[in-house]
């Protein structure tokens, strides 16, 4: 029997509870590490798999080329969604604080491009690789994740839909009664 993708993230320990800094600038009270479930490759597979169902059960006819991914949580479910879509797998990654093709990576004028991301949480990330995309002259053909806590309605294919309580840092209740504050992820703020 398949497990559910939350159950899965749950197995993995990859939803964390405590005080988060988000990349956002934004504090929560949970968070959550898909690094800690794409470390096991089967698990990733699972995931990729049930998201390439997913997308399919939308769009039959769907095309894709290449995966394009952020850099660097994007790349290993980025990675695992070209392998379930037989296709090429590439990233962006931040210069000079945009997101950019880099390492001899490219996008052909009307490559068809699926952007996939482990989880979205404002969506400021993906569209930039969308931006990316349409400044290589790639086609834009979808966007998925494994988790969307995005507020945005129908902004992409998700595995699993996620409401995360966020606070501003002066309205935050866990900073009122001093719970230490984390940084998780790669992403560090100021």
């Amino acid at each position: 029997m398949s497990m559910n993708t939350l159950d899965i993230l749950t197995e993995a320990g990859a939803i964390l509870e405590g005080h988060f800094l988000l990349s956002s600038g934004l504090h929560s009270n949970k968070y959550v590490q898909c690094a800690r479930v794409l470390q096991y490759p089967d698990m990733a597979e699972d995931l990729a798999r049930k998201l390439g169902d997913h997308l399919f059960s939308r769009n039959a006819d769907m095309n894709v080329d290449v995966v394009v991914s952020p850099a660097i949580g994007g790349i290993v479910i980025g990675q695992e969604m070209a392998r379930v879509l037989k296709c090429r797998a590439i990233f962006t990654e931040r210069e000079n604080n945009v997101m950019r093709l880099r390492r001899g990576f490219e996008i052909k004028p009307g490559e068809k491009c699926l952007v996939v991301e482990d989880v979205i949480t404002t969506g400021g990330s993906t569209k930039e690789v969308m931006e990316a995309v349409r400044e290589h002259k790639g086609e834009l053909v979808g966007t998925a994740c494994i988790i969307d806590r995005s507020k945005l309605e129908d902004f992409c294919v998700s595995l699993v839909k996620l409401k995360i309580d966020t606070f501003q840092a002066h309205e935050c209740p866990l900073c009122k009664v001093n719970i230490p504050l984390v940084k998780p992820g790669s992403k560090q703020k100021a």
